[in-house]
């Protein structure tokens, strides 16, 4: 049984004034072991808004998007010149609202197939990380953070030098959650290959 289905079930709107975004969150299975992956991206240090911070791919509504899964995979083609068409889509997590930008985020899973090039939006991404599911389970932490001025303390996922927090750790956990709830273990990661692309 999977843990997403596709289409997804009705997402509760967020306030008239929150902007509408959508995020890709991508899945694969390494060919030999079938070890789920998550592919997430680190963005520019040199860009406005939240420089060198690890985000899935993702952006703002346009005019032009059919639909929020539609956002997500334009922007996932933008940002890492993943091809609409070589994703599945399983399923959406729950809408994640952020706190600084009052954005609303939708969070769609696609299965990938393992081991696609990446092409790298040279304007806004600074490398494309793919993390073992199970080393980010294991990477849950508490750390404190300091942004304009004010210092805090935020859960977060800890991988080498990568720390992923905010509204990205936010929809992370989210995954994992449904992922366990799907089947015992990765076994519902483990069945991403088996199911159907949306009809």
């Amino acid at each position: 049984m999977s843990a997403f289905t596709w289409p997804p079930e009705p997402s509760p709107l967020g306030t008239t004034d929150q902007i509408l975004a959508a995020v890709l969150v991508p899945l694969f299975l390494t060919p030999q072991t079938r070890e789920p992956h998550v592919v997430l991206t680190r963005r520019r240090a040199d860009l406005r808004r939240h420089a060198g911070e690890i985000s899935f791919p993702g952006g703002r509504q346009d005019a032009d998007d059919a639909s929020l899964a539609d956002t997500a995979l334009r922007e996932a083609e933008e940002e890492i010149g993943l091809d609409r068409a070589r994703v599945s889509m399983l399923g959406e997590l729950p809408p994640t609202s952020t706190f600084a930008t009052n954005y609303v985020i939708h969070p769609y899973v696609g299965a990938i197939p393992a081991g696609l090039a990446w092409q790298l939006s040279a304007s806004e991404v600074d490398a494309v990380l793919e993390l073992p599911l199970a080393v980010l389970r294991s990477s849950r932490t508490r750390t404190r953070l300091e942004r304009r001025g004010i210092s805090f303390e935020t859960d977060a996922y800890l991988v080498d030098e990568n720390l992923i927090w905010g509204a990205t750790a936010r929809i992370l956990e989210h995954l994992l959650e449904r992922l366990d709830e799907g089947a015992p273990g990765d076994t519902g990661a483990l069945e991403l290959r088996t199911l159907p692309a949306p009809g």
